[in-house]
C-alpha cells in the first residue's frame, strides 16, 4: 500500500502546462464549497502548481468544514480555511474579495425529500455568490445531469446538445448555470461552466462502487450500461486551467474521459483483477447518460491516467484495504431521484 499510496502522489502532482497557466494567471483563487469530495484535493493542487509557478498568490477556501479536522489539513497545506455558511448574506458578503472564484458549492443527495433546500442551494445560491463576485472570473461546477440520455453510439452529449434534465436534481443544477450566465451578462463577469461526470478518486466513484459490487459478489445492474469517467486529478487540472477560458455569457465545457466505457466491460476488467465472476441483473438500454468532451481535449489534451490505469489503481486500492468514502454517485439512477 505505501508504494501504490506513493505512486498515486506522483499522479497528482500538477503538470507543467498547469504550472505554466498558474504563472499567467492573475490574482487570487478562492474555492467557495471547499469540502466534499473534490474540494480538498483541487485546493492542494492549486497551492502546489502555484508554489512551482513562482507567482505568489493566495489559495483560499471557504466552506462550512463540518468534516472533522479538515481545516487543519488545509492549512497544514498552506490554504487558507474560512468556514462559513454560504447561504447566510452576512457571512458571504465578508469573503475577501479575489479575482478567481471556483464555485463548488451544491448538493446532490437527499434532493428527493428536501427539494426546497436543493434549489436554494443549486439555483439561489448562485445568484448570491454572482453578485459578490461580479468582478471575478468564476469557474461554476456542474454536472452531465443537464443533459438528456442519448444514445450509446451518439458518442454523447455535446455542448451543443439542448438541455433537458431528468428529475429535481438536474434541473435545480440547470438552474445554477442559468442564474450565473443572467449575471454573467449583466455584469459583463467572464465564467465557464464545468459540466462533469464522472470524476474518479480511489477513495470513492462509479469504478470504485463497480470494483465493491464485484468484490462482493453483489449484482450489478446494467440499465445504465454505459458511462464516461476521468481522474479526478486530470478533472481538477482541468479545473485550474480554465481560468483562462472563462467568457462572458458562459464558456461551456464537458468535463470527463474520451471512451463511452460499457458498465459490463468495466465490471469483466475488476473481475480479473479481483478473482471473482461479476454478477449482473437486467440488461443495458440503448440510451444512456454521456457526455461528448472533445472540446476539453482541444483545449486541454487527453487526460494523462487511462481507463487501464484507474481499473488497476482502484482494484489494488480495494484488495488493500484502501481508505474509502460512503458517498455513491447513484450513477445507475435512470429517473433522476438523488
Amino acid at each position: 500500500m505505501e508504494n501504490l499510496e506513493q505512486y498515486v502522489d506522483e499522479l497528482l502532482l500538477p503538470s507543467e502546462a498547469l504550472i505554466a497557466d498558474m504563472a499567467r494567471l492573475e490574482g487570487d483563487i478562492l474555492l467557495l464549497g471547499v469540502g466534499g469530495k473534490i474540494g480538498p484535493s483541487l485546493a492542494k493542487l492549486a497551492k502546489q502548481a502555484v508554489d512551482k509557478s513562482g507567482v505568489p498568490r493566495r489559495i483560499i477556501g471557504a466552506s462550512r468544514l463540518s468534516e472533522p479536522g479538515l481545516k487543519e489539513e488545509l492549512e497544514a497545506n498552506g490554504i487558507e480555511a474560512i468556514k462559513v455558511d454560504l447561504l447566510d448574506d452576512a457571512s458571504l458578503a465578508a469573503l475577501p474579495d479575489v479575482k478567481n472564484v471556483l464555485y463548488l458549492a451544491g448538493t446532490k443527495f437527499g434532493t428527493t425529500g428536501k427539494e426546497a433546500f436543493t434549489w436554494a442551494m443549486n439555483a439561489y445560491l448562485p445568484g448570491r455568490v454572482a453578485e459578490k463576485y461580479k468582478n471575478s472570473n468564476i469557474v461554476v461546477y456542474s454536472t452531465g445531469n443537464v443533459y438528456p440520455f442519448t444514445p450509446v453510439i451518439s458518442g454523447g452529449a455535446d455542448e451543443s446538445t439542448t438541455p433537458a434534465p431528468i428529475g429535481e436534481y438536474g434541473q435545480s443544477c440547470l438552474g445554477r448555470e442559468r442564474v450565473f450566465q443572467h449575471f454573467s451578462l449583466q455584469h459583463n463577469t467572464p465564467i465557464l461552466i464545468y459540466r462533469l461526470n464522472y470524476a474518479n478518486d480511489l477513495r470513492y466513484g462509479v469504478l470504485l462502487e463497480i470494483a465493491k459490487s464485484v468484490l462482493n459478489e453483489k449484482p450489478i445492474d446494467l440499465r445504465m450500461g454505459h458511462v464516461n469517467v476521468i481522474w479526478q486529478g486530470d478533472s481538477n487540472e482541468i479545473a485550474l486551467r480554465s481560468f483562462l477560458h472563462c467568457a462572458v455569457g458562459g464558456k461551456l465545457l464537458n468535463v470527463t474521459g474520451p471512451e463511452t466505457a460499457p458498465v459490463r466491460w468495466i465490471a469483466e476488467q475488476f473481475g480479473k483483477h479481483l478473482g471473482k465472476t461479476p454478477q449482473f441483473i437486467n440488461q443495458e438500454q440503448p440510451e444512456a447518460l454521456l457526455n461528448n468532451a472533445a472540446e476539453s481535449f482541444r483545449l486541454f489534451g487527453y487526460p494523462k491516467v487511462t481507463l487501464h490505469q484507474m481499473i488497476e489503481l482502484t482494484a489494488a486500492w480495494l484488495s488493500g484495504g484502501g481508505k474509502t468514502i460512503q458517498k455513491p454517485t447513484h450513477f445507475q439512477e435512470r429517473d433522476g431521484k438523488y
